[in-house]
């Protein structure tokens, strides 16, 4: 029992990570209606600036997150008005393509500054959990991210809900051009979906490698196509289904990894989507809309 409940937690955990990684996804996509393929390669961003906070100019862990969090969301708006806003009429495959070369560009760039060598990525997060919780082997790495997860979802449904920016972003997600009748920067609008993607992903890179310590240019690119599965996985374009997806594929592939094989954890995962794609086309939270022609 004690070592399904540390898978368990472990699951979490991990889920928690896609889960804060998908709400970039899904709010990107929500929105602008376009799938950022380079949100994965942001994270290893957040993670170096961090890395580098710490181990080259001494500052504290909650410091380092911080700055991780600006430069993130500067490179973020960047990546937006730099490479996607001149595509805002183009075609989705001209947009694919354009968020492949990004996501390669940061690759590369981070080689070139960091180098290809893997870091030690130190865990920023040092407090001891409480005895009953040490007993079943939950590090409190799990539970910060865990925490961070919910805390950030209710966070980002407040501020969809109550606040006129997400008011606003909502109504650019359901007509661009009547928002923009309305009175509504619509590009403005973007670029702040932009911004908070990104910052959640610089958050989502700290987590991820103080979970895993290692950190190089390829960190984020396996953990960012997992969040992308998550995000379609519980509807994207919905918050709350990011959230569901992030969680379920993170003990998906616990559970896979525990009981079944560690080398098909992977190939398992992606299976699962499949499969509920079949049954639910459109996740297992999202809304199926017709496309008007």
């Amino acid at each position: 029992m004690t070592v399904f409940i540390q898978y368990l937690v472990n699951g979490l955990s991990m889920g928690s990570v896609y889960a804060i990684i998908a709400l970039g996804y899904t709010m990107v996509y929500g929105i602008a209606k376009m799938l950022n393929f380079a949100h994965g390669d942001v994270i290893m961003v957040g993670a170096y600036v961090s890395f580098c906070a710490t181990s080259y100019l001494g500052l504290p862990g909650w410091a380092s997150v911080i700055l991780s969090c600006v430069v993130c969301t500067v490179l973020g708006v960047l990546i937006e008005g730099l490479a996607y806003k001149p595509l805002r009429q183009a075609g989705p495959l001209a947009v694919l393509i354009t968020a492949i070369g990004v996501s390669y560009f940061l690759q590369n760039a981070a080689q070139l500054l960091w180098g290809a060598t893997p870091k030690n990525f130190t865990s920023l997060v040092t407090f001891q959990v409480p005895e009953f919780l040490a007993k079943f082997n939950v590090s409190a790495v799990s539970l910060v991210t865990i925490i961070a997860c919910l805390v950030i979802m209710a966070g980002l449904m407040f501020f969809t809900g109550k606040t006129k920016m997400g008011k606003a972003m909502r109504a650019v997600s359901e007509d661009k051009a009547a928002a923009q009748l309305m009175g509504i920067n619509v590009n403005r609008t973007i670029s702040m979906t932009f911004a908070i993607g990104s910052a959640l992903a610089a958050i989502a890179g700290v987590l991820l490698c103080s979970y895993s310590p290692v950190l190089q240019p390829t960190t984020g690119a396996m953990p960012g196509i997992k969040a992308f599965d998550a995000a379609v996985f519980g509807g994207i374009g919905s918050i709350p289904g990011a959230f569901v997806g992030g969680i379920l594929i993170g003990i998906i592939e616990a559970m896979a990894q525990a009981y079944i094989s560690t080398s098909l954890a992977n190939s398992i995962v992606f299976g699962v989507l499949i499969i509920v794609l079949l049954v639910k086309p459109a996740g297992l939270l999202g809304k199926y809309v017709p496309e008007k022609v």
